[in-house]
């Protein structure tokens, strides 16, 4: 917990304290606030199975950062007319995520002492996250800012620093007795938790509804350099991939130089 809130105090200051100096460089910020689902695909259930994909659906919100090369904050103009400050941002961010994970699939559905054990693993995860990002704008951005057009698409790749915390308990007892878990898990539960890296994509659009402000919508894929995320880490042929993440989100964006 100090280490979250200390990667958090670090962000409030970067993201809202007087950024005079970066004034003098030519450029100005955005900042916003994400919400939305997100769709968790860890060793919990059929990872392709729709039924459990949605099922094992939480939640996302993120605070995020942009700077932005093409208007220029000090004398309230724009910058120099180049590709790079015209089509790219730089994005940071903060996300937190949550979910509870339940076995949902064929398997669990068998009314056999395996589908049992399945059915009574419950699990929860929980991850912290700080990261940049390059985002791409095909369009321009000033013709953006001067309402050319209202739309604007893009895509971001980027990465993140990931604390994850998952928990997990059974039905059945607890979860260190081989005879209340899963064949397939024993030995493959660790719910002490640790840090770790994530690749992000993202593909979305920006609505432009004042001079000042956005409303935007994006989809997210990340894939996480490890398979703790949910606290499970089995050594199947089915367990091919670490965890991943998808997040589908809205947003409201705020510009605050213009």
């Amino acid at each position: 917990m100090g280490r979250s809130r200390l990667i958090l105090l670090i962000l409030f200051l970067f993201l809202f304290c007087k950024e005079s100096g970066f004034a003098q460089l030519g450029i100005s910020h955005e900042i916003g606030v994400l919400v939305g689902p997100a769709s968790f695909l860890t060793d919990y259930g059929e990872r392709y199975d729709l039924q459990n994909n949605v099922s094992n659906s939480g939640f996302g919100i993120g605070l995020v950062h942009y700077i932005n090369f093409a208007y220029r904050a000090e004398c309230n103009c724009y910058s120099v007319d180049r590709y790079f400050n015209d089509h790219f941002k730089i994005r940071t961010e903060l996300d937190y995520f949550w979910t509870n994970l339940e076995h949902i699939g064929p398997v669990a559905d068998k009314n056999t002492v395996g589908g049992k054990l399945l059915r009574g693993m419950h699990g929860k995860t929980q991850t912290f996250e700080i990261g940049t990002h390059l985002e791409y704008y095909p369009l321009s951005i000033r013709d953006y800012g001067a309402f050319s057009y209202l739309f604007m698409p893009f895509i971001s790749l980027g990465v993140h620093f990931v604390n994850y915390n998952p928990d997990a308990y059974s039905d059945f007892g607890p979860l260190s007795d081989p005879n209340n878990v899963f064949p397939t898990f024993v030995g493959g539960i660790d719910l002490d938790g640790g840090s770790t890296w994530t690749i992000v994509g993202i593909a979305g659009a920006r609505y432009k509804i004042s001079p000042v402000a956005d409303i935007s919508i994006e989809g997210r894929f990340q894939y996480y350099d490890v398979d703790w995320i949910d606290g499970l880490n089995i050594n199947a042929p089915q367990n091919k991939y670490n965890d991943v993440v998808f997040w589908l989100n809205v947003g409201f964006i705020y510009y605050l130089n213009y």
